[in-house]
C-alpha cells in the first residue's frame, strides 16, 4: 500500500514529530539521570516497592498529568469516536498489562529504549509486537467485520 502524501495532513505530522521528540528526549533524561529504562510497564509494575519507589510513582503521575492537560488543550483529539464502551477499553488495557508482564517489557522500554541501545531482544520483542498488532487489526478491520 502506498501512502498519498498529498493527502498527509502536516499539522498532525508535525505534532507526532514533536510528541516523539518529546518521548525520547524524556528517555534519554531518565537514563542519563537515573540510569533506567524508561519502560511504563516495568516502572509502574514496580511503583509500590523498592527504594526507588518515588521517582517511579513522580513518572507514573507525570504521564496522568501530562494526559490530562493535553485533553484539556486538545479536546478533539481525544473523542471517543469508535463506539467502543468503557468495559471494552479497560479490558483491553488489562490485555495489553498482562501482555506487557508476558513479553517482559512494553513498547516504550523495548521500542523506543532497547532499538536506541541496539538491544537483539528489544528488536524481537519490537517485531513481535509489531507483527502482532498488524494482525490483530487485520482480524478485526477484515474478518471480523470491522471496517468502515
Amino acid at each position: 500500500m502506498m501512502i498519498d502524501w498529498r493527502h498527509m495532513d502536516i499539522n498532525a505530522a508535525i505534532m507526532a514529530a514533536i510528541g516523539g521528540a518529546i518521548i525520547g528526549l524524556a528517555a534519554s533524561l531518565l537514563l542519563l539521570g537515573l540510569g533506567k529504562v524508561a519502560g511504563i510497564s516495568g516502572i509502574s509494575a514496580r511503583i509500590f516497592t523498592g527504594d526507588d519507589r518515588h521517582w517511579r510513582a513522580a513518572f507514573v503521575v507525570g504521564l496522568v498529568v501530562a494526559g490530562v492537560i493535553a485533553n484539556m488543550s486538545f479536546p478533539a483529539q481525544f473523542a471517543n469516536t469508535t463506539g467502543i464502551g468503557v468495559t471494552q477499553l479497560i479490558a483491553a488495557g488489562l490485555l495489553v498489562g498482562f501482555g506487557t508482564r508476558l513479553g517482559s517489557g512494553c513498547t516504550s522500554g523495548h521500542g523506543v529504549c532497547g532499538l536506541s541501545r541496539a538491544s537483539k531482544r528489544s528488536l524481537t520483542a519490537t517485531m513481535a509486537f509489531m507483527l502482532s498488532g498488524g494482525a490483530a487489526v487485520y482480524i478485526s478491520q477484515h474478518l471480523l467485520g470491522g471496517g468502515s
